[in-house]
């Protein structure tokens, strides 16, 4: 079974130039923990919703005025659209990582993947083999 097989493909973008609390209201909105970064048509970073806590907040950043691009990581994982579930499983778990960009070979984002994901597709195993990985057990 391919990674696109089970990715999400309705994503939402942060720009790096938005606010971090533009960013947490997408994510409220739509109930997710994180956000692609792109820019230019490229995925530039991520941004989650520890991020905004621990580098924006609780370093006393304001939300409206601090960009997201102060605040997200610019070395981003991802994994192309087909990858195998099984060897993208493994890899969420050595990289410790519970979501995962997809992007096709010309680094396009086209969804995303969740250890969720995996376990929702492909049942118990990969899920257990990603999580294993994150959890370092």
């Amino acid at each position: 079974m391919l990674i696109s097989d089970v990715m999400t493909r309705k994503v939402r973008i942060a720009s790096p130039d938005q606010s971090l609390q533009q960013a947490a209201e997408i994510m409220a909105a739509e109930n997710i923990g994180c956000l692609p970064v792109g820019e230019n048509d490229r995925l530039v970073g991520m941004i989650t919703d520890r991020d905004i806590a621990v580098r924006a907040v609780a370093q006393a950043k304001a939300p409206d005025t601090t960009k997201v691009r102060e605040a997200m990581s610019a070395d981003v994982k991802y994994c192309y659209d087909d990858d195998s579930v099984s060897s993208i499983a493994g890899n969420m778990g050595d990289i410790q990582l519970h979501r995962l960009p997809v992007v096709n070979h010309d680094k396009r984002l086209v969804g995303i993947v969740a250890v969720a994901d995996l376990a929702n597709y492909d049942g118990p195993d990969s899920a257990a083999r990603a999580i294993c990985g994150i959890s370092g057990d």
